[in-house]
């Protein structure tokens, strides 16, 4: 149950087809792939890693990234995808953390990460920069292009995707291969991928949507996929021709409807556009069908499950909701006394399925407080049924902020704002916002005669995170709302900024 070799087992009939395309021109074939995930997975092996060592990457997008996570899995190393927007100290978290052995960074990161493993002189740094070119790839040059998947069973380790928590402390979710197989095969027979679709991949590939869902079912359907380096909404539209299919963020959808070239006939050769990693606005989806004559599918997912339902292929996609569970995927709600909730009450979501996830890494309490005692793994996210099976995802139980389709979680950002001389405290909540979906905004109580401004409260958070992090607005207040058990009501201060 080696992930890569389950992916690519129908690849060797014809080496020849066709696999990536970039907008530069590049073009690779399954044979490509397979020689050059050989070189990557021999040259892992030959630096003396052990089943499970942990390779890290913090890679802007580039077929060379791509093919350093299939030739990692192909080797049998756990795959560990950092954000490109992580700064230092989110990094040597990270680093700290999972003790990888190699790391492979953007080449005006190599000096932050020489000071991060100092400590560590058996951990291997490479280069790698969007165009592919580095010290990684000149490593690889004489790695040799045949490589046989390393045995593996579909318990073990295959990726590291570390989710942020609510007390600002990451959690890295255990991905197994047998995760990543399962869930690959489900969206490949679900969405109706096959050699014959060519996907339009503008997503990065840090995160579970770009790295797992837009590849592994294009590997198994021996599809093609038209790979561009960032979302842009014109390139995308001139691309277009040439696919069947697309998955983005809602954004990407948002951004496309404001180019007056997106029309019926310019989209009237497409199969399908998927859409996730965040919630999509009742108006995009509605002007969406109205403009182009097609209905978006949305679906739900997570860093822990891949994905966990969908709007189905055939029959009504309904705006608003996620759809029903996958194949092989069981979903209930339940309330707080763990009762299974039945139509329109709204609850918490557990799943349980092939999909999920094995547990935190080096967090035992913690993975079994997020698993009930019957095996569900409790998401987090309040949901409610349809009378006939529709999922609606009606709020978050963990104030999670979905930005342009990343993870926010407020306290994250609420510990660094405190930080800050002259602030007393703060609340982070995310508003809702035509282009993003939602919006970081903070809310500010500051010590009389603080002189603290919007641009500096802005300008100290953006030091010391990742960008889509950082608050778009500030607010000063007196006092943060509070109930009775002194909780604050963040429910208000979504309300009240809202406009």
């Amino acid at each position: 149950m080696n992930a890569y070799a389950f992916f690519t087992r129908g690849c060797a009939a014809h080496p020849e087809r066709g696999f990536l395309e970039t907008e530069h021109g590049e073009h690779y074939r399954y044979a490509d792939l397979d020689r050059e995930t050989a070189r990557v997975a021999s040259f892992l092996t030959g630096l003396g890693l052990a089943k499970g060592d942990r390779v890290a990457a913090q890679v802007d997008k580039s077929p060379q990234g791509l093919f350093l996570y299939l030739g990692a899995l192909r080797a049998g190393f756990c795959y560990l995808p950092l954000n490109t927007a992580y700064q230092r100290g989110e990094l040597a978290y990270f680093i700290g953390d999972a003790e990888p052995r190699v790391v492979v960074c953007r080449p005006p990161m190599q000096t932050t990460f020489e000071e991060l493993l100092r400590e560590r002189p058996a951990t291997h740094l490479y280069t790698l920069d969007e165009h592919g070119a580095g010290t990684f790839a000149d490593a690889l040059g004489s790695a040799p292009a045949r490589c046989a998947a390393a045995p593996c069973d579909e318990s073990d380790l295959a990726v590291i995707i570390y989710t942020s928590g609510t007390t600002g402390r990451s959690k890295g979710a255990m991905v197994t291969h047998g995760n990543l197989a399962s869930n690959g095969a489900v969206l490949k027979d679900y969405w109706r991928f096959t050699e014959r679709d060519v996907l339009l991949h503008a997503l990065p590939i840090f995160h579970v949507h770009g790295l797992f869902v837009a590849v592994n079912p294009i590997l198994l359907a021996s599809a093609k996929i038209l790979f561009q380096r960032k979302f842009d909404a014109k390139d995308v539209l001139a691309a277009l021709p040439r696919a069947t299919s697309m998955m983005g963020v809602p954004t990407f959808y948002s951004r496309l409807l404001a180019e007056p070239a997106l029309t019926q006939a310019a989209v009237k050769h497409m199969r399908i556009f998927i859409s996730g990693s965040a919630p999509l606005l009742p108006e995009t989806f509605n002007v969406w069908k109205e403009r182009t004559g097609h209905t978006i599918l949305e679906r739900y997912g997570m860093s822990e499950a891949g994905m966990i339902t969908s709007n189905p292929y055939d029959g009504e996609r309904r705006g608003g909701t996620v759809g029903m569970p996958l194949p092989g995927i069981s979903v209930r709600i339940v309330d707080s006394e763990r009762q299974v909730l039945g139509p329109g009450a709204a609850g918490v979501i557990e799943i349980k399925g092939p999909n999920v996830f094995a547990g935190y890494w080096r967090l035992p309490d913690k993975t079994k407080e997020e698993f009930t005692a019957d095996g569900w793994f409790k998401t987090g996210d309040v949901g409610q049924w349809s009378a006939d099976g529709y999922l609606s995802i009606v709020g978050r139980a963990k104030d999670l902020i979905i930005s342009g389709g990343y993870n926010v979680y407020p306290k994250e950002v609420e510990l660094v704002i405190d930080t800050l001389p002259g602030v007393v405290e703060s609340a982070v909540v995310g508003v809702s916002h035509p282009d993003f979906g939602e919006a970081v905004t903070a809310v500010v109580v500051c010590a009389r005669r603080s002189s603290l401004d919007e641009a500096a409260v802005i300008a100290h958070v953006k030091s010391q995170i990742a960008a889509y992090k950082v608050p778009k607005r500030v607010h000063f207040v007196d006092e943060l709302p509070r109930n009775a058990m002194g909780k604050v009501q963040k429910n208000l201060l979504r309300d009240r900024f809202k406009g």
